[in-house]
C-alpha cells in the first residue's frame, strides 16, 4: 500500500498520527480548524440523527430532519477528505 512519493513513503489510511507530526506548523494549524470544525457538524449530526428517530418512532415526519442529517454526514465526508488532502500536502507543486 505505500509508495514512494516525494521523499516520504505515502500511506493511504495514514491521516493522522505520523502524519499530522511530519507536517508543518501552520498545516497542523489548519487541520486542527478542520477538526474543530468537523466536530461541530458531528455533534448537531447526532442531534439531527437523534431528532429524527425520535419522530419516526411517534409517527411524525421527519423528512426534514433526516435530510438535514445527511447533509451533514456529507459535510463531514467532504471536511474529512479535505483535512486529508491538508494533511498530505499538496505534492503536485514542482510539476507545475
Amino acid at each position: 500500500m505505500a509508495e514512494r512519493h516525494g521523499h516520504r513513503p505515502l500511506d493511504r489510511f495514514a491521516i493522522g498520527g505520523a502524519a499530522y507530526r511530519r507536517s508543518p506548523g501552520p498545516r497542523q494549524a489548519v487541520v486542527e480548524q478542520f477538526e474543530i470544525f468537523m466536530g461541530f457538524v458531528g455533534f448537531w449530526a447526532v442531534i439531527l440523527l437523534v431528532v429524527t428517530v425520535w419522530l419516526e418512532l411517534t409517527g411524525q415526519p421527519a423528512l426534514w430532519w433526516a435530510l438535514g442529517l445527511a447533509a451533514s454526514l456529507v459535510a463531514i465526508g467532504g471536511l474529512w477528505a479535505l483535512r486529508r488532502r491538508v494533511l498530505r500536502g499538496n505534492t503536485h507543486d514542482a510539476e507545475h
